[in-house]
């Protein structure tokens, strides 16, 4: 289907735009009162993720109300080790619990790979066309994933943490089997995101949300890799990849194949685009700012697209806080979307 509104994906591609593209990540969630209404009906966050059709409702619901310049399918970076055989709940207001960890070689034996463990994820392609469909190509729609080692973090250390320290353990320690299961997820992940593209995803997002409590060394041995393989494996559409807090590794990045680097607000724009030349940037603002005055707000996101200039695609440093004022996101929006080159 034709866009519509292609500007994001020009943007990625290193076109010549009037503007920058604004999409949230987690804009899709409990900002929006009509999601809130929603969640209020069913069991929990995992019926709304398996359901295809109210997947995609949630999806939209910010394109609607915002009228962001992208969709991004809602699901979970968890659907992956689900789909390998690791199981996992999401408790109301503690996250996600592993009843079973992978903790030895007979563990990750177990597990399915590849294009065996993707097809269990039918409910994600199926929210997917389903999305596109409805879009009707108002805006491009973003296909995710987790990296792998943000992926191992969880499938090892059992729920969220501030340290991860029993997964890095499992790297210092098992190193053999660490990259056993990376490549392992690896298989998955490319499998699962040639499917997302195939059901209709233009953009795809690469989310390494642990990757800054690694080391260099570590990033370089255990995060990158698989993250190459990743990228290059994914063809006809533009891949972004956020490593969050791992400006370390942005020279690394460089090398990556892929078109748009995440940004985090732990970092400057101008320390950003002084390593990553040939990438488009995407972020940086710090989630935060958007509980100030709206003035504020629309300074702050004014400093932010004038810092980056142009090939840019505006966005926060990661994604939208629950209790984040509406209004105020209303007013990064349109502002960012009120500039001009």
């Amino acid at each position: 289907m034709k866009l519509k509104n292609d500007l994001l994906i020009r943007t990625a591609m290193g076109e010549d735009v009037e503007r920058p593209p604004v999409w949230l990540m987690r804009q899709a969630g409990r900002i929006l009162p009509q999601y809130r209404a929603l969640r209020g009906k069913l069991s929990g966050f995992k019926e709304l993720v398996e359901t295809p059709n109210l997947a995609a409702e949630v999806t939209i619901q910010p394109v609607d109300e915002l009228e962001v310049d992208a969709a991004i399918i809602f699901s979970d970076i968890l659907v992956i080790p689900e789909a390998m055989g690791l199981t996992y709940e999401m408790v109301e207001k503690k996250g996600p619990l592993f009843p079973k960890t992978i903790q030895n070689k007979g563990d990750i034996t177990k597990l399915a790979s590849g294009i065996d463990a993707a097809t269990n994820l039918q409910y994600v392609f199926d929210a997917i066309e389903i999305t596109v469909k409805e879009l009707e190509g108002r805006v491009p729609l973003i296909g995710f994933a987790g990296a792998p080692w943000t992926i191992l973090a969880y499938m090892v250390e059992g729920s969220g943490s501030k340290t991860f320290s029993k997964a890095k353990k499992f790297l210092y320690q098992q190193p053999i089997l660490a990259h056993q299961l990376l490549q392992k997820i690896t298989d998955t992940t490319i499998a699962y995101l040639k499917l997302k593209v195939k059901s209709g995803a233009n953009l795809i997002q690469i989310f390494d949300s642990w990757a800054g409590i690694l080391s260099p060394l570590q990033f370089r041995t255990f995060a990158l890799p698989y993250i190459k393989q990743i990228a290059s494996a994914i063809d006809n559409v533009p891949v972004t990849v956020f490593a969050k807090n791992a400006w370390y590794a942005y020279a690394d990045l460089e090398q990556v194949d892929c078109n748009v680097v995440g940004i985090d607000w732990n970092t400057s724009p101008f320390y950003a685009k002084s390593i990553l030349h040939t990438k488009v940037c995407q972020g940086n603002l710090d989630p935060c700012q958007l509980y100030g005055q709206p003035e504020d707000v629309a300074q702050a996101a004014l400093k932010m697209v004038r810092d980056f200039g142009s090939n840019h695609i505006a966005n926060l440093g990661h994604g939208v806080y629950p209790d984040t004022p509406l209004d105020n996101v209303r007013v990064f929006v349109d502002t960012i979307k009120g500039y001009r080159y």
